[in-house]
């Protein structure tokens, strides 16, 4: 029988709210068993552009990152917002090690292909080392990656997180049984957006489907639910949608996503 392991990735808007950050990583501390945390830090890395005097460039929702703006990313990602995260669980006696993808040569990946538009220096991942990571998962480390990889010849790649947490997951289902939680505003899946209690609590292949062609999954949530089920078609067990409340062990308004 496989051992647990737990992959949770938190958003920006957990990150750049320091009571939510600190309750969050409360019960990211507590969480027992093995884990894996994956965040981003968007919003400050467009914060501190604009104090730069850098515009932040997007489109359809992602960045697209040239020279001056993956200088923003590493200095907001694996710098300020990386480390500020793991002092702050050394604080809570958990061990975390701060991690880009080209820390142990850990997450490889290759630019992303000019199509309609050029994203310049945006990475998609190629491969996850799941030996490296279970060997620091072994001597009682608990990785913290930021959303950044790198292309093996020496370029860093800014890379999306909630792609990143399920492609870790995906690759450690091969040595664990994985669960990838989903750190977000909302308390998970909402039937109605207005309404913050009115959550989906299952979602299976079918009732996805049909929350589709209702529309009540569209817009932003589309390519997060596209990862949850990329992992959920690559073995990863299960794959939960929530707030910061949703580690607690009591929780139970939360969207929870199987095959």
């Amino acid at each position: 029988m496989k051992q647990k392991l737990s992959i949770i990735k938190i958003g920006g808007n957990v990150i750049e709210n320091e009571d939510e950050l600190a309750k969050f990583l409360q019960s990211f501390a507590q969480l027992e068993g093995l884990k894996i945390l994956v965040h981003g830090g968007g919003k400050l890395a467009t914060q501190l552009a604009s104090q730069l005097g850098i515009e932040s460039k997007m489109f359809q929702g992602r960045r697209i990152t040239d020279a001056a703006s993956l200088k923003i990313i590493t200095m907001v990602y694996a710098g300020l917002t990386n480390k500020n995260i793991v002092a702050q669980l050394q604080a809570k006696q958990c061990n975390a090690i701060g991690l880009t993808g080209a820390d142990g040569n850990t997450i490889e990946a290759y630019k992303r292909p000019v199509r309609d538009i050029d994203f310049g220096f945006v990475g998609d991942v190629e491969k996850v080392d799941a030996t490296i990571i279970n060997q620091l998962l072994s001597i009682g480390l608990t990785p913290v990656f930021c959303a950044m990889t790198h292309n093996t010849h020496g370029q860093l790649l800014n890379t999306n997180a909630d792609t990143i947490a399920s492609e870790i997951a995906i690759a450690m289902s091969a040595i664990f049984e994985t669960t990838l939680y989903y750190c977000f505003e909302k308390k998970g899946v909402l039937m109605n957006v207005n309404d913050d209690n009115s959550v989906v609590t299952d979602i299976n292949s079918e009732s996805y489907e049909k929350l589709l062609l209702e529309n009540i999954i569209a817009d932003g949530m589309l390519p997060k639910m596209e990862n949850c089920f990329h992992a959920l078609k690559n073995e990863v067990n299960k794959v939960c949608i929530g707030d910061t409340q949703m580690l607690n062990p009591d929780a139970n308004l939360f969207t929870t996503l199987t095959l």
